[in-house]
């Protein structure tokens, strides 16, 4: 860049962010003269200063009011994946309300797995089965055979899943072996036979164990429930029901800057709070714009900011940002009125009426727009 074309950029330091200035630099082509460089700057400036909010506009409102009448346009529903059992996403209002409350447990968690390299289809499906959770009941051809008499239990295996899972018969009696206490193991074929060595009238124990059998892990990551590798433009997105996000960027194959999970709070766990303020508004926008519905951005990263003020996600519910509200009146008009009341009385708090719900619920003028406080002085 000229250094001409430089200074007059640079003359908008006090009046455009840095972010902004730096973003004009780095695109300015090279040859571009200083009557365009200075018509650049002049719109840039206009459309920044006329996206600012005015003093005395009241955003929270505005945006309460933006999310929430479209929102009650959303159809309840979930979308199913057409020929995988298992494979649902909640969509429309619920979801909206489970990224709001900032839900500890979501219903539909799921992945979506980017890979580093291209691989072959083949290459991405055994990578796809070897992330899947799978357990011991899976691999099961039948229910777990009871001898009480012998005090055995027989698991018969599924040959053709052992084949997918490049697993034999005798690494799973290893695997049962280090889980289970009082057992011996023989295996016969794709059969395990497992005999008791405790006491003969420990009937209920071999009656545990057939239950506790089926939840023994074999192999893949803790909570991933089912994997759909889906090719998206020239590439495979590998898609999983549940998720594990620590887990998975751990891998060597997975592309950890593109890879995401719908899970709020397990991203903020992961890799801290601005990522979980990115998460909510990319959720966000992802279920308003599935809708069809438009809702402007800076709206929902009020939310956003709102949610994650505090270094930790916070939903919109009365035990997280409305707890936090200082005036009284506000936080009893959201949720449990008595309580908030009577707290306030036994610990002498005071309201200064300074936002808008309070003065309402008053019967006096709201501190925005031309009831916004004047601050007038005598000059002599």
């Amino acid at each position: 860049m000229k250094k001409e074309t430089e200074d007059l950029v640079l003359d908008y330091q006090d009046k455009l962010p840095i972010k902004l200035l730096n973003e004009i630099k780095d695109n300015l082509p090279a040859n571009v003269t200083k009557e365009q460089v200075t018509k650049i700057m002049e719109t840039v400036f206009s459309v920044h200063t006329r996206a600012k909010v005015h003093p005395g506009e009241c955003i929270g409102l505005i945006s309460a009011e933006s999310i929430g009448e479209p929102s009650t346009q959303m159809v309840l529903r979930t979308f199913h994946f057409a020929g995988v059992a298992e494979m649902n996403v909640t969509m429309g209002l619920p979801r909206l309300i489970e990224i709001f409350d900032a839900r500890k447990e979501i219903s539909t968690p799921l992945m979506e797995i980017y890979l580093k390299k291209n691989y072959t289809p083949e290459q991405i499906k055994k990578f796809a089965a070897s992330i899947k959770e799978t357990m011991i009941e899976d691999l099961i051809r039948e229910h777990p055979e009871i001898s009480l008499l012998d005090q055995t239990v027989r698991i018969q295996l599924d040959e053709n899943v052992l084949t997918d899972l490049e697993l034999d018969a005798k690494e799973i009696a290893n695997l049962i072996k280090k889980k289970l206490k009082n057992f011996k193991m023989a295996v016969e074929g794709n059969e395990v036979l497992l005999t008791y060595t405790g006491k003969a009238e420990e009937v209920k124990e071999i009656y545990t164990i057939r239950e506790k059998l089926k939840g023994i892990k074999i192999k893949g990551l803790k909570g991933i429930k089912q994997v759909l590798p889906v090719k998206r433009n020239d590439e495979y997105v590998i898609l999983t029901a549940g998720s594990n996000l620590r887990d998975i960027l751990d891998l060597e194959e997975v592309d950890e800057k593109r890879t995401t999970t719908n899970d709020i709070i397990e991203i903020n766990r992961v890799l801290g709070i601005e990522a979980a303020r990115q998460a909510i508004i990319d959720e966000a926008c992802k279920v308003i714009g599935a809708q069809g519905l438009n809702i402007d951005l800076r709206h929902i990263m009020l939310v956003a900011d709102t949610m994650c003020l505090g270094g930790k996600v916070k939903g919109i519910t009365r035990y997280g940002v409305v707890s936090e509200k200082a005036s009284v009146l506000a936080r009893a008009s959201f949720e449990t009125p008595i309580r908030h009341i009577i707290n306030a009385t036994l610990s002498g708090e005071e309201d200064k009426l300074n936002s808008v719900v309070e003065n309402v619920m008053v019967n006096q003028p709201v501190p925005l727009g031309t009831g916004l406080p004047g601050l007038i002085t005598k000059i002599k």
